[in-house]
C-alpha cells in the first residue's frame, strides 16, 4: 500500500480537493490504493461526473414523442423519425487536446463521437464541426486551424464518415483555449437499438478493439483544469487510427446484429475506468475485470495505467454467457482484439484484479449516480454593466456602406468557408443532398424513408458574454430557423456547452443564465434536449473563452403539397419536393423579408471588425414570434412557394442578401433592393412599416443582426399568396425588390458588383489563413 502522502500527491494531480479525499475515504471505509485514487479521480472529473452542472442540466426539457431514450441514460440521443427507424446523435468537445496537439485532439474528437453512435448500433451517416479560434492575424491560431481540419479531414474522411456541415468563428477570447465541438448522427432501426448496461450475473466481458497503451494517460482530469503553458499537457492527448476504427464499426454493427450482446459502451473519456462503473451501475449489478488480460502495446503498464489509459478505438462488451467465442472470431474476422478479461456479478462492485492480487474494489454506484454534486456560487461578473453599455450617438456612421459589406463578407468569421469543407470528404456514403455551403443547414437523403434529414450547429459566445439568458435563447433559435430555411421541422436537440471554470462563480452565473435560456427556448419550439456535453476549465494564460453553448438541431424534410393555381394555368407546378437551398434562383423573382427589423447593434460582428468593440446588449429573442416564423416557413415550404431562403445572422440583413447573391458560384445573380416604404411595387409593407424602419440608424438597419428573420425569394405570381400566409401566421413580411442585373443595389446606400462581393467573400478566409487560392 502506498503511503498517505502519495496517495494524496496522486489525488491532488487529478483535481481531487482535501474534502473530496475524505469523502472517498468514507464511502470506502478505507485508505484507497493508488488505482482506486486514479478511478476515482477520472471519474469524479467535471469531465465524466456533471458535478458542477447537473443541477442545472435537470431543467432541461428531455420528453417528447419521439424521444425513444431518456436523455444523459445512454451514450447517445434517440429520436423516433418514423416507419421503423431512429435518428441517434450526440456532440463532445475534444477542446483541451486541441489546444496542446491539433492534429490529434481533433481527430480523437472525430474518432470518439463516432463511438458513442455506433455504440447504440446505429450507422455513423454524417459529421458537422463547430469550432472557434483566436485572430487569424495570430501565428498560433493559424497553426492551431490547420491541425484541427487536418485531423478532422484525416480522420474523418479514411473512417468513411462524410463531414457535410458546422461552423466556424474566430475572436480574441479563444486564443489560449480554442472549440473543437463534434456532432455525429446515426441511423438505426428502432427495434435494434443497443444499451450501454450490463446483465446477467455470469455473463462474459469482453474488451474488443485496438490494444492499450499509454496515451491519453488521464484525459479525463486534463479535462477538467486550466491549460498550462508549454507541452507537459501532450501525454494526455490521445492518438488515433482511423482505419482501426472503421474495422471497429463494421464488426460492432455486424455483432449487435447477432443478438449475442447484452450491452455494450465505449472506452472513451477515463478508458476502462468509465465503461465497467457505467454499465455495471445502469444494469444494478457489478463487473468485476482482469487487467492482467488486456491487450497492451506498452511494456510494463500498471494497473493504475491500464485502467486509466484513454488509448482510441477499444469498446466494453457484455456477451450473452454461451455465445463469447462466436462474438471472438466475428471481431477477430476484421482483425480486432476480443479477449474475454471479466464477468457480471451481482454484488454492485466494480472489482479490478491483476492476476490474483485486487487493485481496485469500489462500488459501482459511488462513482456514477452518487459522485459528489456542487453547488457552486454564482455572482453576475463585475465588468458586465459597462460592457453592456453601447451609445450610438457616439458612435460614427460609416462613409461607405459598400465598402463595409466588402469587409464584414471578407471576415473570417462570415466568409466562405470552402478553405475548410473542401479538404473534407462531403459526399461519401453518397447522401448528402446539398453541398457544404449552399444553404442554411446539412441535408441528408433518407433513402429508407424516401426523405430527408437536415442538421446544424449554432452558437454565438459574443452573444452570450453579453447576455447569456438571450445567448441562450439566441442559439437556440438560430438553428431552428436554419432549419426551416431548408424546410425542415425541428425534432430535437443536443448541446455542447463550452465555459470558463465553474470555481468563478462570474462563470457559474453565465453557466445558469445560459442553460435557462436555452430550456426556454426548446420548450418553446418542442424541441427536447436529448443529452449532451459540457465543457468546463477553458480558460489559458489571459483568462476564460466567452461562454459558448452551442446547440446541434436536427429535423426532417415534409413532403411538399402541390397545389393548382387556376388564375396561372400556364405558369409550372410548384417545386417537387426537396431541400431549399440559400442562394437566388431567377431573374425577376421577388425578394422578401419575414420578421421584424430593430435598432440592435450590440454583439454584432459589424460593431467587432468596423467599430473594434464587443459592447451592448445582444439582440432580444422573440420566442413566440420565432415559434410563428417557423410554422409558416414551415407551410412556405410544404406549398413549394419558395425558390430560396437564409436567415439573417452575422452581418446582418446587408450581408444575408449579399451571400444569396453570391453563394451559388456558378450562377452569380445580383437583387436590385430598397429598404424604403413602397421604393419598390407589390403588396403593402406589414408592421415592421415605415415610421418604424426610419426610426432605425441606417448601419443597424443594414449590419444590425436582430433575431427572427430570413431573405427568401418566390415567383412574382407568389408574392401574394405568401403575404396571405404571412399574415395568417402573424409575421411580418416586407417584399424588399426583385432578383437580377449584375450588382447587388441597395437604396442609394450599397451598390456593389456581385463579382466584387463574391471576391471579398471567397478569398476572405484564405486570405487571412495565408493560403493560395
Amino acid at each position: 500500500m502506498p503511503d498517505a502522502q502519495l496517495l494524496k500527491r496522486v489525488a491532488k494531480s487529478h483535481n481531487l480537493t482535501d474534502e473530496t479525499y475524505r469523502h472517498i475515504v468514507k464511502t470506502l471505509g478505507r485508505q484507497p490504493t493508488l488505482t482506486e485514487v486514479g478511478i476515482f479521480g477520472v471519474m469524479y472529473s467535471e469531465h465524466c461526473s456533471y458535478g458542477s452542472s447537473r443541477p442545472y442540466l435537470k431543467t432541461f426539457p428531455t420528453k417528447g414523442p419521439r424521444i425513444l431514450v431518456p436523455a444523459g441514460k445512454e451514450n447517445a440521443g434517440v429520436v423516433d423519425i418514423g416507419g421503423g427507424w431512429a435518428v441517434v446523435f450526440k456532440c463532445e468537445s475534444h477542446n483541451h487536446p486541441s489546444a496542446v496537439e491539433p492534429v490529434q485532439g481533433a481527430a480523437t474528437g472525430v474518432g470518439g463521437i463516432i463511438r458513442d453512435i455506433f455504440t447504440m448500433g446505429a450507422r455513423p451517416i454524417a459529421l458537422l464541426d463547430s469550432l472557434r479560434f483566436g485572430p487569424l492575424e495570430e501565428p498560433r491560431s493559424r497553426f492551431l486551424l490547420e491541425g484541427v481540419v487536418k485531423g478532422i479531414s484525416d480522420y474523418g474522411n479514411a473512417v468513411g464518415v462524410p463531414t457535410v456541415g458546422g461552423e466556424i468563428a474566430f475572436d480574441p477570447a479563444y486564443r489560449d483555449n480554442p472549440l473543437v465541438n463534434v456532432m455525429c448522427i446515426g441511423l438505426v432501426p428502432a427495434r435494434r437499438i443497443a444499451r450501454a448496461a450490463a446483465g446477467g450475473v455470469g455473463n462474459p466481458v469482453l474488451y474488443v478493439g485496438s490494444s492499450t497503451g499509454r496515451d491519453g494517460l488521464g484525459g479525463a482530469s486534463f479535462a477538467s483544469r486550466e491549460l498550462a503553458d508549454g507541452d507537459a499537457d501532450r501525454p494526455a492527448v490521445q492518438i488515433g487510427d482511423p482505419f482501426t476504427e472503421k474495422c471497429l464499426i463494421e464488426a460492432t454493427l455486424e455483432a449487435l446484429a447477432t443478438g449475442d450482446v447484452v450491452g455494450i459502451q465505449d472506452m472513451g473519456a477515463a478508458g476502462l475506468t468509465c465503461s465497467t462503473s457505467e454499465t455495471a451501475a445502469r444494469g444494478g449489478v457489478g463487473i468485476e475485470i482482469d487487467v492482467a488480460r488486456v491487450p497492451r502495446r506498452a511494456e510494463g503498464m500498471t494497473p493504475y495505467e491500464v485502467m486509466l489509459s484513454e488509448s482510441q478505438e477499444r469498446m466494453l462488451l457484455i456477451a450473452k454467457r454461451g455465445r463469447e467465442e462466436r462474438v471472438k472470431r466475428l471481431f477477430a474476422k476484421w482483425g480486432l482484439n476480443a479477449v474475454e478479461i471479466g464477468r457480471v456479478t451481482r454484488d454492485g462492485l466494480m472489482r479490478v484484479r491483476d492476476g490474483s492480487a485486487v487493485a481496485a474494489e469500489i462500488p459501482a454506484s459511488a462513482l456514477t449516480d452518487e459522485a459528489p454534486v456542487y453547488r457552486r456560487p454564482v455572482r453576475r461578473p463585475a465588468g458586465l454593466a459597462r460592457a453592456q453599455r453601447l451609445l450610438l450617438a457616439r458612435l460614427p456612421l460609416p462613409k461607405d456602406y459598400g465598402a463595409v459589406l466588402l469587409t464584414l463578407l471578407g471576415s473570417p468569421t462570415i466568409a466562405d468557408k470552402s478553405a475548410v469543407f473542401e479538404q473534407y470528404d462531403h459526399m461519401v456514403q453518397t447522401n448528402t443532398a446539398v453541398l457544404p455551403g449552399r444553404a442554411d443547414a446539412a441535408v441528408l437523403r433518407l433513402r429508407a424513408l424516401g426523405t430527408w434529414l437536415a442538421a446544424t450547429t449554432d452558437g454565438n459566445g459574443r452573444f452570450c458574454f453579453l447576455d447569456p439568458y438571450e445567448g441562450g435563447k439566441a442559439a437556440v433559435a438560430e438553428a431552428a430557423r436554419n432549419l426551416v430555411c431548408v424546410g425542415a421541422r425541428p425534432l430535437a436537440v443536443t448541446d455542447c456547452l463550452n465555459f470558463g471554470s465553474p470555481q468563478d462563480p462570474a462563470v457559474m452565473w453565465q453557466f445558469k443564465a445560459c442553460v435557462r435560456g436555452i430550456s426556454d427556448a426548446c420548450r418553446a419550439f418542442k424541441t427536447p434536449v436529448t443529452g449532451g456535453n459540457v465543457s468546463f476549465y477553458n480558460e489559458g494564460p489571459r483568462g476564460a473563452i466567452d461562454p459558448t453553448p452551442v446547440i446541434g438541431m436536427i429535423g426532417l424534410i415534409e413532403p411538399r403539397q402541390e397545389t393548382r393555381d387556376r388564375r396561372h394555368v400556364s405558369r409550372p407546378p410548384s417545386p417537387v419536393p426537396g431541400p431549399i437551398t440559400a442562394n437566388f434562383k431567377d431573374e425577376g423573382d421577388a425578394v422578401i423579408l419575414l420578421g421584424e427589423t430593430r435598432e440592435e447593434l450590440g454583439g454584432s460582428e459589424y460593431l467587432a471588425m468596423i467599430h473594434k468593440r464587443k459592447a451592448g446588449k445582444p439582440p432580444r429573442v422573440d420566442l413566440a414570434g420565432e415559434s410563428a416564423l417557423q410554422q409558416l416557413m414551415l407551410a412556405l415550404a410544404s406549398q413549394g412557394w419558395l425558390k430560396s431562403a437564409h436567415d439573417c445572422s452575422e452581418g446582418g440583413l446587408a450581408v444575408a442578401l449579399a451571400e444569396c447573391c453570391i453563394m451559388e458560384p456558378a450562377r452569380l445573380l445580383g437583387a436590385v433592393v430598397s429598404l424604403q416604404p413602397s421604393a419598390f411595387p407589390g403588396p403593402p409593407i406589414t408592421r415592421a412599416g415605415a415610421g418604424s424602419r426610419q426610426r432605425i440608424r441606417t448601419d443597424a438597419l443594414l449590419f444590425g443582426e436582430s433575431a427572427g428573420r430570413i431573405v427568401a425569394s418566390c415567383a412574382r405570381y407568389h408574392v401574394e399568396r405568401v403575404e396571405h400566409l404571412a399574415a395568417r401566421h402573424n409575421v411580418p413580411m416586407a417584399v424588399l425588390g426583385r432578383v437580377g442585373g449584375a450588382h447587388l443595389r441597395l437604396d442609394s446606400w450599397i451598390d456593389v458588383p456581385v463579382d466584387e462581393l463574391s471576391e471579398a467573400w471567397r478569398t476572405g478566409l484564405p486570405r487571412a489563413w495565408g493560403l493560395r487560392r
